[in-house]
């Protein structure tokens, strides 16, 4: 039997209401003790009803709350579950949890609950990880994303791909047990049908998972260009904030300054960094480093140039680092001053100082990752861990395919590790220290 557990459920601080909840078969016992409304009959108490009442402290002070009891299985948890709706404060919220451990249940772990409905058949491991991101969504495109798998999307996918493999064995176990009949040519060849089909449902959520990369990474750019171009400046004009500090004196920006913005739902990090050049500053040049290695790690490199001026030896040094790049933006800064740098390819024209053209950079930099060719009606995989899963299970079906020689043992013992690798997506077949991992990233009290 498991033991019943409690935690705080909203953040600690003050505010209107904090929720403290129990899971366990003595959640109700526990809230007779300490929970009392003249309305409530505890022999008769309807499930998912709010009642108003008193919690008794133990110092003997009354707390007029809200109590919820959700009968088993008609829970978060799958299992009897309290929830009690207080009034804010850190101090009365664990006063309320430690009256419920002095009365038999202990502080749950983290994710302890979500877990517990994962064991009792409530959620499949993938649909866990995807609250796991709704919780940490910071994006339109991040929330969207999990919401879709917690309906349970991928899972039911996962299902069908699994049901059609158990077919696949009970042919082969067919084809075994009636050897006379010999229609194993044909039973490969109805086995082979569906493994590629299972192939083709796997390359599709891959190729939908490349576009969907960008949901929770978000579109990291790297402003580069030669000292006093205006990066700084056209970073405070992108984030409509200033951030960065600005001033005439070449080698101001000194290290990296990572910025947010959110654009169509997508979350664009622009990362501003130190003017290259030749220095014997060590801490500059310790800057410059770290701006070289922003450009190899960056979806899209905004090579900043000052319109006002021709191309310098710094421009010309940068142009041929960037030379073999296909990631490159190329943005004239100060287009409010008279031009004297020539027509560069595909350029866009800016005023950092005047915010002229901003938004048509945005517009570019979500084309150039093909953020467009984002479909949320199809089932985006975020998480690295089942992205894996299903590249294995992918080579898998790779072994199968090429497997067409082998015996019907063979094909038989693949098929069922290809059954279980895909099982690890929904939880099925994982073992439990990735399962315990996964839950370890939930807060307490989830």
């Amino acid at each position: 039997m498991n033991e019943t557990i409690c935690a705080i459920s909203t953040p600690l601080g003050r505010g209107a209401i904090s929720i403290v909840r129990l899971s366990g078969n003595q959640s109700l016992n526990i809230m007779k003790e300490v929970f009392y409304c003249k309305k409530l009959d505890y022999e008769n108490i309807t499930s998912r009803y709010l009642y108003f009442g008193s919690l008794t402290l133990e110092n003997g002070s009354k707390e007029q709350c809200l109590a919820v009891y959700f009968k088993n299985p008609f829970s978060y948890t799958g299992e009897d579950m309290v929830e009690f709706q207080i009034h804010g404060g850190t101090y009365l919220t664990q006063s309320v949890l430690n009256l419920l451990i002095n009365k038999g249940a202990r502080l749950a772990e983290n994710g302890e609950f979500t877990k517990r409905a994962f064991e009792n058949g409530k959620i499949s491991l993938d649909m866990a990880e995807s609250i796991i991101d709704e919780i940490n969504a910071e994006s339109e495109s991040e929330l969207k994303a999990s919401l879709e798998l917690a309906e349970g999307k991928l899972n039911k996918k996962v299902i069908s791909m699994q049901e059609l493999l158990t077919e696949c064995l009970a042919q082969i176990e067919a084809t075994l047990d009636y050897p006379e009949e010999d229609f194993e040519d044909e039973t490969k060849v109805n086995i082979f049908k569906n493994i590629e089909e299972i192939k083709s449902n796997i390359n599709e959520l891959l190729e939908d998972a490349k576009h969907a990369k960008v949901i929770t990474n978000g579109i990291n750019v790297a402003l580069v260009g030669a000292p006093n171009v205006g990066k700084s400046s056209t970073l405070n004009a992108l984030i409509g904030e200033n951030r960065a500090i600005v001033t005439e004196i070449e080698g101001t920006t000194r290290d990296i300054l990572t910025e947010s913005v959110i654009y169509k739902g997508i979350k664009i990090n622009f990362i501003d960094t130190a003017g290259i050049r030749e220095s014997d500053d060590k801490v500059e040049k310790i800057g410059i480093e770290k701006s070289k290695n922003s450009i190899d790690r960056a979806d899209v490199i905004m090579f900043l140039l000052d319109g006002s001026k021709p191309l310098n030896d710094y421009d010309n040094k940068i142009k041929d680092l960037l030379k073999d790049k296909d990631n490159v933006l190329t943005i004239i800064n100060k287009c409010d001053l008279d031009r004297k740098l020539d027509v560069q390819n595909d350029e866009i024209k800016i005023s950092a100082l005047n915010e002229d053209n901003i938004n048509e950079i945005k517009e570019r930099i979500f084309k150039m990752v093909e953020a467009e060719k984002i479909d949320y009606t199809h089932t985006l995989i975020t998480s690295a861990r089942q992205i894996e899963v299903l590249e294995n299970s992918d080579k898998v079906c790779m072994e199968i395919l090429n497997s067409k020689n082998e015996s019907m043992d063979i094909i038989s013992m693949l098929i069922k590790n290809l059954w279980s690798c895909l099982g690890k997506i929904t939880g099925i077949s994982e073992n439990e220290n990735i399962i315990d991992l996964i839950f370890s990233k939930f807060c307490l009290g989830k």
